[in-house]
């Protein structure tokens, strides 16, 4: 099709379709999980093993979740002001009727640590340090649980005081808080300064590995565990919001509905439990992988180096990372391109693992990026893959408030709005108002994401049928069971992908499936 040079073409995408039980389609996650149950859903009920470590209180919490989550969980009635029919919210059916999976609360295995040392870890004034410090409780408490212990852990879930959340994540300030001097003496230290601070007796030099990662519980946590099981975080605050209460006598932190956490909960428990994802895109064309770049400036390196790793997602919708060579990939503020050799061994790796899944290479590869592909890293990229593979390279970016689109005159789009721009260029939005939920959900006029096709090995694919892919990869972020993301699952994890990968406690980790990450 011809595009007009002054005149913009604006059309919608369907809604994709996601595929459950017995082949059923459903737009909406819930929709079909309620109806079918997970597309790959086994003919008898299967146990999971579930390990949760967490103090007293946690724990309690969690076993009082997991009695909800064996039965229905209502959602709660509308406040002033609500619609009566709230179509984006749904009641939680049920584990076992919903995903086909239980497990008794009373008998998951539990790893109780004392809020009393968590507490003391946290007030160490070096918050490389205290993070270190509270990260080995619980990670200390799983390894000693899986040396004396036989039975295996399908999913380990740490539940998590809010003193951890408020006092672990970079740049926390612990206001408040009686610090307490570690085994280091000084608030923070550069890497290296440590060989000078430790020849003149200042500190330990034994523990300085500390100071080459993010002080951040939740990347720390993911890395360790990349080696040992799937992990889920939730927060004290989130299971049981009424035990934690201000001076006024109200949740300290205003969280989800119930049968949403319920929902989201059990969600993520099937999926990193089970073999198969919970949903798949029912509309993929066959012999299609998607990948999606990830770059991440390592922290405290002196030469300014990155990580590299890809995302490889299927129609399966279930992801694996592989982890690419650190180097100088870094080439602008927001630019990075790999060297040929590094290229060419990540998409490799990739490849390989396609073959092992399907006994054949893919007919297309579409590499998503957040920056554009320079001819180096493209050139890798072409002669890696075989012949009869179209290597397509599209870039995403999102938007801020420059280009609106206002549906009669003044309501939010449809998502699955696009403006095309020309036959590589185009807006899409991802968000929107849902008929299907007659909702936006959103704080404000939805933002559109910018999606082009920069290069192709052969023809370059039709542009809608780039958006239509954007738009399934939205569906299949299974760490929830939203109706959709705003990004696709290829840009979503990105950051926080990379953000693990930095840690010390991930090197060596070349292939892993996605599951460990989120």
């Amino acid at each position: 099709m011809k595009f007009a040079e002054t005149s913009l073409i604006v059309e919608h995408l369907h809604e994709p379709e996601l595929e459950f039980a017995y082949g059923q389609p459903s737009p909406h996650p819930k929709d079909g999980l309620f109806l079918y149950g997970p597309h790959a859903r086994a003919k008898k009920t299967r146990e999971i093993r579930v390990g949760v470590v967490g103090t007293t209180d946690g724990i309690s919490h969690f076993r009082g979740w997991a009695r909800k989550l064996q039965q229905v969980v209502a959602v709660p009635p509308p406040g002033k002001g609500e619609k009566q029919d709230r179509l984006h919210l749904a009641n939680f059916p049920g584990l076992e009727e919903t995903f086909g999976i239980t497990f008794e609360p009373d008998e998951v295995s539990t790893l109780s640590i004392p809020l009393a040392d968590i507490d003391k870890a946290t007030s160490i004034l070096n918050l490389h340090e205290a993070v270190d410090k509270v990260a080995k409780l619980y990670i200390d408490r799983v390894r000693k649980h899986l040396r004396n212990e036989e039975q295996a852990v399908d999913v380990w879930v740490l539940v998590l005081p809010e003193i951890v959340y408020e006092r672990c994540r970079p740049g926390s300030k612990r206001a408040g808080v009686a610090m307490e001097v570690g085994d280091f003496k000084r608030r923070q230290k550069v890497k290296e300064s440590l060989p000078l601070l430790a020849a003149a007796g200042v500190i330990d030099q034994s523990n300085e590995d500390i100071f080459s990662d993010v002080p951040d519980f939740h990347r720390r946590i993911k890395a360790e565990f990349l080696t040992i099981a799937p992990t889920q975080l939730v927060r004290e605050t989130t299971l049981a919001p009424d035990a934690y209460l201000n001076k006024a006598g109200y949740p300290v932190r205003k969280t989800q509905d119930a049968a949403t956490v319920a929902w989201n909960l059990a969600t993520g428990l099937y999926y990193k439990t089970q073999p198969k994802p919970p949903w798949r895109l029912a509309t993929v064309r066959p012999g299609v992988c998607y990948i999606g770049m990830v770059y991440k400036s390592l922290p405290q390196d002196p030469e300014g180096h990155a990580c590299c790793a890809a995302q490889m997602f299927l129609n399966e919708g279930d992801g694996v990372v592989f982890r690419g060579a650190n180097g100088p990939w870094k080439t602008g503020d927001y630019e990075y391109h790999l060297k040929k050799d590094a290229a060419k061994r990540l998409l490799n790796m990739v490849l390989e693992t396609y073959i092992e899944m399907h006994g054949e290479p893919p007919k297309e590869l579409f590499i998503h990026g957040q920056t554009y592909f320079n001819d180096e890293e493209w050139d890798a990229f072409c002669a890696a893959a075989p012949k009869g593979t179209n290597v397509v390279g599209v870039r995403i970016r999102t938007t801020g408030g420059e280009t609106k689109l206002f549906r009669d005159g003044d309501y939010p789009v449809l998502r699955g709005t696009a403006l095309l721009l020309d036959q590589q260029t185009a807006y899409l939005w991802t968000t929107g108002y849902v008929p299907q939920l007659d909702t936006y959900i959103g704080p404000e006029t939805p933002n559109p994401l910018h999606v082009t096709v920069m290069r192709s090995k052969n023809a370059k694919p039709d542009i809608r049928t780039v958006l239509a892919d954007i738009m399934g990869l939205t569906k299949i972020n299974y760490n929830s069971c939203n109706f959709n993301d705003g990004l696709p699952v290829t840009v979503r994890f990105a950051r926080m992908v990379g953000d693990v990968l930095t840690m010390g406690s991930a090197k060596g980790q070349e292939k892993q499936p996605f599951k460990y990450y989120v």
